[in-house]
C-alpha cells in the first residue's frame, strides 16, 4: 500500500464512475506558459515536466519514493530526449527505478490521456499513486531533411522541413487543422467579427482572473534568465489582455481568403512551453475518508461535442448541472461552434480565459485544463465541471469533475 498522510490530500476522481475504490488528486502544478522564442525556449519538454513535477510533489507533500507510475502527454518530440521523456522526469525526481513510465500522444488530447492512463492504472489495482502530466516546448521543433540517410542523387536540391508546421498539418486528408475551424465556421454562420470579438473576451478574462491570483493556486513558477540577470517567471508569457477590437480587425487571414481565423483569434499552438502535472493515488478507504473528494468520469468520442454529450450521458448528468465548463480554444470558430451547438452558458464557459490567450501546448493543454479546473471549482464552492479538447484527425475527449466536499 501507499504510505500517504491523509493530511495532504486534497481532493477525489473517479473513472469511471463505476470504478471502486477510486481516486484522489492530491496536487495540480503547471509551469507558466512561455510564448515562442521567449523565456522558456531553452527549456526542454522535460525540464518543464520536471519542475511542474517537484512542485506537484511538495504541494501534496509526497514522497517521489511511493510513486508506482508516472505517465506524461507529449506530442512534438521537440528535444534529443523526447523518446525517453516520461522515463527521464521520474528518474531526475528521484521515484525508485524499477518504477515505469509511459509517454503517451492522443495529440491535443495528450494531456487529458495521461490522466485517463493513471486512473485506469489505478482502477486495475496495477497503481497506487501516479504521477500524471503533459508537456511541450514548440519552440524547439526542428526541421528536418528527408530521405538523406542512405545518400541522395546527383543534383537533387534538399528541403527543410518544418516538423512543427508540418505536425500542424494532417496530412490523410492534407488539411491544415485551421481549415477545419473555417468549415465550421461557415456550417454555423459564425463570422469575423464573431470571432474577433470571443478572443478579445477571453483575453480580458485571463487578466481578470490573473489579477485577483486564481491562478496562483496552479502554478509552478520557474527561474529563467533574464538581460537583468536570474528572475522567477510566474505568470504565463503570451496573453495580450489589452488588445482591441480594432486592432484584431487588422490582422491578415491565415487559411482561407474571406474566412475567419487569424492569429488574434487562434491559439497560440506554434508559441508555446509549458509543463503541467497532477498527482493521483488510490482512495476509497477511512484513511481517506476526511477529506473533499472529486468525482471524474473520463470518455473518449469524436469532437467535444459528441464528448462532452456521452460522458454527461454516462455520468448520469446535463449541461445544466455544470458548474463550470472549459473547451479547449483550438480556435475561435471551433470553440464558438461548439458553444452554439451545445448551447453552453458563456458565463460558466472558460470563466477565466482560455488557449487563445494562453496559448495551446498540445501535449500539456488536457492536462491544464483539469489542473485548473480542479482550483476553480474549489475556490467556487461549486459541484459539477468538465472539461473538453478537440483532438487532430477528428477525434475528441471529455473529462467531468464532481466535487462532493
Amino acid at each position: 500500500m501507499a504510505r500517504l498522510s491523509t493530511r495532504n490530500l486534497h481532493m477525489f476522481i473517479l473513472i469511471p464512475m463505476f470504478c471502486f475504490p477510486g481516486v484522489f488528486i492530491v496536487s495540480a502544478k503547471r509551469t507558466p506558459f512561455g510564448a515562442y522564442g521567449g523565456l522558456l525556449k531553452d527549456f526542454t519538454a522535460t525540464d518543464l515536466t520536471e519542475i511542474a513535477a517537484r512542485s506537484a510533489l511538495s504541494a501534496g507533500k509526497v514522497s517521489p519514493e511511493i510513486v508506482d507510475s508516472v505517465v506524461v502527454g507529449n506530442v512534438m518530440q521537440s528535444s534529443s530526449d523526447a523518446a525517453y521523456l516520461a522515463r527521464h522526469v521520474g528518474l531526475r525526481i528521484g521515484v525508485p527505478i524499477s518504477v515505469p513510465a509511459l509517454t503517451v500522444n492522443r495529440l491535443c488530447g495528450s494531456g487529458f490521456q495521461s490522466i485517463v492512463n493513471g486512473c485506469q492504472e489505478i482502477c486495475l489495482k496495477e497503481s497506487e499513486v501516479v504521477l500524471c502530466g503533459g508537456t511541450e516546448n514548440m519552440s524547439q521543433s526542428p526541421y528536418a531533411v528527408r530521405n538523406v540517410r542512405f545518400g541522395t542523387k546527383l543534383g537533387v536540391d534538399l528541403k527543410m522541413e518544418d516538423t512543427l508546421w508540418a505536425g500542424l498539418t494532417d496530412l490523410h486528408i492534407k488539411t491544415p487543422m485551421g481549415i477545419t475551424a473555417e468549415n465550421l465556421a461557415a456550417k454555423h454562420s459564425i463570422t469575423r467579427e464573431d470571432c474577433d470579438r470571443y478572443a478579445q473576451k477571453t483575453q480580458q478574462r485571463w487578466k481578470a482572473a490573473h489579477d485577483a491570483g486564481y491562478f496562483k493556486a496552479e502554478m509552478a513558477p520557474i527561474e529563467v534568465k533574464t538581460k537583468k540577470g536570474k528572475q522567477s517567471m510566474e505568470q504565463d508569457e503570451h496573453p495580450r489582455p489589452d488588445v482591441t477590437m480594432e486592432q484584431l480587425a487588422k490582422l491578415p487571414l491565415v487559411f482561407k481568403k474571406d474566412g475567419t481565423v487569424t492569429a488574434g483569434n487562434a491559439s497560440v499552438k506554434i508559441c508555446i512551453e509549458s509543463g503541467c502535472v497532477l498527482l493521483i493515488c488510490i482512495g476509497g478507504t477511512v484513511k481517506y475518508s476526511s477529506f473533499n473528494w472529486l468525482r471524474v468520469c473520463v470518455c473518449f468520442n469524436i469532437g467535444p461535442v459528441p464528448a462532452i454529450t456521452e460522458a454527461l450521458k454516462k455520468a448520469g448528468l446535463s449541461l445544466k448541472d455544470m458548474d463550470l465548463v472549459e473547451v479547449n480554444e483550438a480556435f475561435a470558430p471551433q470553440y464558438l461552434a461548439v458553444e452554439k451547438v451545445l448551447g453552453l452558458d458563456p458565463e460558466k464557459t472558460n470563466v477565466n480565459g482560455g488557449a487563445i490567450a494562453l496559448g495551446h501546448p498540445l501535449g500539456a493543454s488536457g492536462s491544464r485544463i483539469t489542473a485548473h479546473l480542479v482550483h476553480e471549482l474549489r475556490r467556487r464552492g461549486g459541484k459539477y465541471a468538465v472539461g473538453s479538447a478537440c483532438i487532430g484527425g477528428g477525434q475528441g475527449i471529455a473529462v467531468i469533475i464532481q466535487n462532493t466536499a
